[in-house]
């Protein structure tokens, strides 16, 4: 193992050269700065995803799991029949019912959507998503409704036609007018704004939708919807673990539904792990891409370093053969070199660095992109640009190391 002094020795020698040759090293500099500016930005997009991804499950409840006719994430029963959900029955209203009355169940919020047109003294917003849910929607739902309130439990039993509207359906219809009060048509049919809904930021910012939420009841009632796509969000009580609240839901499902041990059940339940697990699964090729870009950055720095380095070598072939001359090993030249290859590639990814964390938080700070930079991506941005440089610097300084002392001597 070197020791202290040969290491300060090639960083002062490497230090020295990016001062004597600031073009040159200004090149090999630069192709290792972009490799860690790849790297950085990649690893706060990723993290930044995975962060928002948490975020936004943590808006809903850690407990809250779903329940479908279907879940795309879900493994295919019969690989020959892309539409397995053709032959499970729809979820019901007896059945969140059934489900709300567990003990081990605290609320089951049932979930309808259609799409209409909303309008507003001549303003018209069309296909806008209506979403039909009962009273407690904003548990699971995440965000605030500000100003104004949601519709309560007696409104959804009487079928009301009052609605809370989104923040996008606000600006549009009623501008810088407060919009409590206001009376809008969906579907043809008067409905009484009663709020404002503030949705919780997304992965990727806030959504476009144009969106209203109005009691389930009401939307079966009076607009047309697609049938058989009910779904279930249900929260357990918070003493109970969630394992146990699934079983007791499925248990019940399954009694209702009259199946018998060995039928597979005819409907979905996803937790939050199986959606994150699904979603990771989904974008693994890109996040194995965007690795990929990165390291090919970082290669092309290498080879800039290969370049370099053989340079540098010849030039000091003369003071080569002097040291060796003097007493210094092989194993202290290949020593030294390399430190000088490590220290040139290790201030690229401090540039680069610096640089990819101005641009992550860039755009973080002006896109809806989520970046988020974490320590682990700084320790390993300047990781790989010192490795990068022992690396590639291995060949060059094991050339140093094996040149003849009287060749080397000669050379002018």
């Amino acid at each position: 193992m070197p020791s202290v002094t040969p290491v300060l020795e090639g960083v002062g020698i490497a230090l020295a050269s990016l001062r004597a040759h600031k073009m040159r090293a200004a090149l090999t500099i630069l192709g290792v700065a972009i490799g860690v500016v790849v790297v950085m930005v990649i690893g706060a997009l990723i993290a930044g995803f995975d962060k928002g991804l948490s975020t936004m499950l943590e808006s809903l409840g850690p407990k809250t799991f779903f329940v479908g006719r279907f879940w795309g994430g879900t493994q295919q029963e019969d690989p020959d029949d892309p539409n397995p959900w053709r032959r499970r029955p729809p979820l019901t209203i007896a059945e969140a019912n059934r489900l709300e009355a567990l003990p081990t169940i605290r609320f089951v919020v049932v979930d309808e959507n259609a799409r209409a047109d909303v309008e507003f003294e001549g303003k018209r917003l069309g296909a806008v998503s209506i979403q039909g849910r009962d009273a407690d929607w904003p548990m699971v739902a995440g965000g605030d409704i500000q100003p104004g309130r949601s519709y309560s439990h007696l409104e959804d039993v009487a079928n009301s036609r009052v609605v809370v509207v989104n923040e996008k359906v606000a600006e549009q219809l009623f501008a810088n007018r407060d919009p409590l009060g206001r009376r809008v048509k969906i579907a043809g049919l008067p409905y009484d704004v009663i709020g404002v809904y503030n949705p919780p930021t997304g992965l990727f910012g806030e959504s476009d939708q144009n969106e209203v939420f109005i009691p389930y009841g009401t939307l079966v009632k009076h607009i047309p919807y697609w049938q058989g796509w009910m779904d279930f969000f249900v929260a357990p009580e918070d003493s109970v673990p969630l394992q146990d609240a699934i079983d007791d839901v499925t248990i019940a499902l399954r009694a209702m539904r009259g199946l018998r041990p060995a039928e597979p059940n005819s409907f979905d339940i996803v937790t939050q792990d199986k959606y994150i697990e699904a979603v990771n699964s989904s974008t693994l090729m890109f996040k194995i891409v965007m690795v990929a870009l990165s390291m090919v950055g970082l290669m092309v720095g290498g080879i800039g370093v290969v370049a370099i380095m053989m340079i540098s070598v010849t030039e000091r072939t003369r003071e080569i053969g002097v040291r060796k001359a003097l007493g210094a090993t092989k194993r202290a030249i290949l020593w030294q070199f390399l430190v000088e290859a490590a220290t040139l590639t290790t201030v690229g990814g401090i540039i680069g660095m610096l640089v990819g964390g101005a641009i992550a938080g860039l755009l973080g700070a002006l896109t809806p992109v989520p970046a988020y930079v974490p320590i682990g991506s700084v320790i390993l941005a300047l990781f790989g640009a010192a490795f990068t440089g022992l690396l590639f610097g291995i060949y060059p300084a094991s050339k140093a190391a094996r040149l003849d002392p009287v060749e080397a001597l000669r050379y002018e």
